[in-house]
């Protein structure tokens, strides 16, 4: 996109020039949650109040986040990932409007995201491909295999960190959702919104001593037929390798 096509869309995403949204139109709201094969494994989640995880204050949390590209060969516990998870996209509950109230703020509730992941090293789960559940707070397992993160390092132009750590996070975007509130603003928020996931995904990882790289750098095309994304109804928008923080990473 040339600068000139991104300020393009800065106008034509004004409130000013919007067109009339589905919502106003008096069309249907799209589901909460993309359908699954529920002939797949569903791996049900530990309860979010018996997980057993250090508590931090938030100043330390925030003054400890970094970028991190490099991780410990240890393997991440389930409830470890459970608590992750929760963090980025959990379902506290479902409104009669119907909308879903989660731990990360999003643009009219709309929450336009589903959380994939590629899982190479948690105790307790094979390697492969995942979705979380969120509605459910389970996951189902899509594909069982320890090549993919080499595959998905590939399509994200051959960074090593997305091949080497424990289990990175993918964020795909249904726009619908949005735009069907928002018309074409409807971008606009789901790029916040990422934000906003990813953010809490650092907050989170360091409370369990891991860290985080976010993701913005990648073949989209590539990515997007790695996980059989339309690149239209369904994009990858972020993503972000985590793992255990190297010893030295925690001295000084």
């Amino acid at each position: 996109m040339t600068t000139k096509d991104g300020i393009t869309f800065i106008q034509q995403s004004e409130n000013r020039n919007l067109e009339p949204s589905a919502e106003g139109l008096g069309l249907p709201q799209p589901p909460l949650e993309l359908p699954f094969d529920n002939s797949k494994p569903i791996i049900k989640l530990p309860p979010v109040e018996d997980l057993s995880i250090p508590k931090t204050d938030f100043l330390t949390a925030v003054e400890q986040r970094l970028t991190l590209r490099r991780y410990r060969e240890d393997p991440l516990s389930l409830p470890e990932l459970t608590y992750l998870l929760w963090c980025t996209q959990g379902v506290k509950r479902v409104t009669a409007r119907p909308v879903t109230m989660r731990t990360v703020p999003s643009g009219g509730a709309r929450h336009p995201f589903e959380t994939y992941l590629v899982i190479s090293r948690v105790t307790g789960l094979e390697p492969g491909l995942y979705r979380y559940l969120a509605i459910d707070h389970s996951l189902l397992q899509l594909e069982c295999g320890s090549q993919f993160a080499e595959r998905i390092s590939e399509a994200c132009l051959k960074q090593q960190h997305i091949r080497d750590c424990p289990v990175s996070f993918w964020w795909c975007a249904v726009p619908d959702r949005s735009t069907w509130r928002y018309s074409t603003r409807g971008y606009r928020y789901m790029l916040l919104d990422a934000g906003h996931i990813c953010q809490n995904l650092y907050l989170s990882a360091d409370v369990i001593d891991c860290g985080v790289c976010a993701i913005g750098s990648f073949d989209d095309t590539a990515l997007n037929g790695f996980w059989g994304l339309d690149g239209i109804n369904q994009f990858m928008i972020y993503g972000a390798s985590l793992g255990k923080k190297p010893a030295d990473v925690n001295k000084g």
